[in-house]
């Protein structure tokens, strides 16, 4: 799949969607391929294993993100690449995604979250040593 990393955006509002799709396209450029859905069962249909990053709304109409996570580790993806987000208090979404349910629960309301969040995802899309993207930087003399 041209080495791209998928990243897929599941969140009712379009808003929120559009957003996150502007802030990976514009850090990360053409090392990312940015897939949204206002629809989870949409969505459903197109998650599969090579996710690199699966970011859903924990409130949303017709399938919830606690069902979408199990849909879509049933289907391969890896609980690791899954974050979910909402504006519910952090301890509430502690206690619905036990640690080792997901990557990660973050409240998209509060500062430092966000910045947790920004920091587990350029870890997540961070390039390993040696990789194409970091070796053809060129380097000052």
């Amino acid at each position: 799949m041209n080495g791209k990393k998928r990243i897929v955006i599941v969140d009712d509002s379009e808003s929120f969607c559009r957003a996150w799709r502007e802030f990976f396209e514009c850090r990360y450029g053409d090392r990312v391929r940015v897939e949204t859905y206002l629809d989870p069962v949409a969505a459903l249909r197109e998650v599969r294993p090579d996710i690199t990053l699966l970011l859903v709304d924990l409130e949303m109409p017709v399938l919830d993100g606690r069902k979408f996570l199990e849909f879509a580790a049933a289907r391969g993806v890896d609980r690791r690449r899954v974050m979910i987000v909402s504006a519910r208090d952090a301890d509430d979404l502690h206690d619905l995604f036990p640690m080792g349910a997901c990557l990660a629960v973050i409240n998209k309301e509060d500062r430092p979250q966000q910045e947790a969040f920004l920091m587990i995802i350029e870890s997540l899309l961070r390039d390993p040593p040696g990789s194409r993207s970091e070796s053809s930087v060129s380097k000052p003399a």
